[in-house]
């Protein structure tokens, strides 16, 4: 039969705890406690190649800083397989559970970025890099790949988006698609507008389609302007060429010479061709 003494022991042993359950092994799991520190990037992805378990079998992500801020970048067999701002997340778990409940497939965090990660990152542009966009239809495979045509800095409408495409979608089926992106801030779906030429909404937070926009100096004030004017394109009354108005030839346009019309078939019948960089369409 076990007896407390006055002495606060149980069988007259010092380890035993006291009536508050405080005592030696508490402080031991305490002092354990202060110890601990997460394991290091990489530390999972490495003890399973170690243990043999191939590289296929699962995928990995990079925390990166980018010029809109913290992202987590997922890759995996040779492709950029995702992408989404740190800030949506309350942590790393959060990201990976999302990832998993998007692809089917497990991630682990690495230190190394695929190659080509950073300078697509820094530059906007991303030629350099693979991807597989996972559990995506088709056509939305598709709109995803010919949204990674629109250059730096300017806006494509749906319209454009469905020749890219080859016209077997509606502009609105075309915009749907663009919301599938796996990979926000790498694949470009903040450059696609809407017919009036505004920019249209991909379904990212809101605030962030705005701040890459914003990094890629797009005026979305002057883009404002146009659409309320009814102007689609701009023409320059010199080289007798127009454009989506945020094509870089036509932001070179002085303002004296610039020649807005509401239609690609208005440009026509005034003697005006068409871009050949920006490939301007009907809308």
């Amino acid at each position: 039969m076990n007896e407390r003494n006055d002495a606060g022991r149980v069988n007259g042993s010092p380890h035993a705890a006291d009536e508050h359950g405080d005592g030696p092994a508490d402080e031991l799991a305490g002092g354990l406690a202060e110890l601990w520190e997460p394991a290091p990037a990489g530390f999972a992805a490495t003890i399973l190649e170690r243990a043999g378990v191939p590289a296929h079998r699962y995928d990995r992500y990079v925390r990166m800083e980018s010029p809109v801020g913290e992202l987590y970048v997922a890759h995996g067999r040779g492709a950029v397989t995702g992408s989404a701002a740190v800030a949506w997340y309350t942590g790393a778990e959060g990201f990976e559970a999302a990832y998993r409940a998007r692809t089917g497939r497990s991630v682990l965090p690495v230190v190394k970025p695929p190659p080509g990660l950073v300078g697509a990152l820094r530059t906007g542009r991303d030629k350099l890099l693979r991807y597989e966009f996972g559990p995506v239809t088709p056509e939305q495979r598709a709109v995803l790949e010919a949204v990674r045509a629109i250059p730096f800095g300017q806006l494509r409408p749906a319209a454009w988006l469905v020749r890219e495409v080859g016209g077997v979608l509606s502009a609105e089926e075309a915009l749907s698609a663009a919301r599938a992106n796996p990979a926000p801030a790498l694949v470009p779906t903040h450059r696609l507008s809407l017919p009036d030429g505004t920019p249209a909404d991909v379904g990212m937070p809101d605030g962030f389609a705005e701040l890459l926009r914003d990094r890629e100096g797009i005026d979305e004030e002057r883009v404002d302007r146009f659409a309320r004017s009814g102007a689609r394109f701009l023409g320059s009354g010199t080289t007798r060429i127009f454009c989506y108005p945020t094509c870089a030839h036509a932001r070179r346009i002085t303002e004296r010479h610039q020649v807005p019309f509401a239609s690609a078939d208005q440009a026509g019948a005034a003697g005006f061709r068409a871009c050949l960089s920006c490939r301007p369409v009907a809308v």
